[in-house]
């Protein structure tokens, strides 16, 4: 049980990288550091995009407008620090 554990906490650690550079690339993106013409940043933006788009998606139709500000990825981050302080904190010492 605790190995199935430890798997689920290295792969919410994975997904909150994969966000982080989702949201490094799109800043990046935004204020023209980078393009998307190029095939590799093509590339890595599709790849990010499809890893958090299924997660982000469905959040960002919750929430209300913001005029432009995205706060999607603040509420993903404070769900995996939700779920892993629960795993951490009630989960894992019960398990013998």
């Amino acid at each position: 049980m605790r190995v199935i554990l430890e798997l689920i906490l290295i792969i919410l650690d994975i997904y909150g990288w994969v966000l982080l550079a989702m949201i490094i690339m799109s800043w990046l993106i935004s204020f023209n550091v980078v393009n998307t013409r190029n095939q590799f940043v093509a590339t890595v933006w599709r790849i990010l995009n499809q890893l958090t788009e299924p997660v982000l998606g469905p959040i960002r139709r919750a929430l209300p407008n913001f005029s432009g500000l995205d706060l999607s990825p603040i509420v993903v981050f404070l769900g995996i620090f939700l779920i892993r302080r629960v795993i951490e904190l009630y989960i894992y010492p019960n398990v013998f």
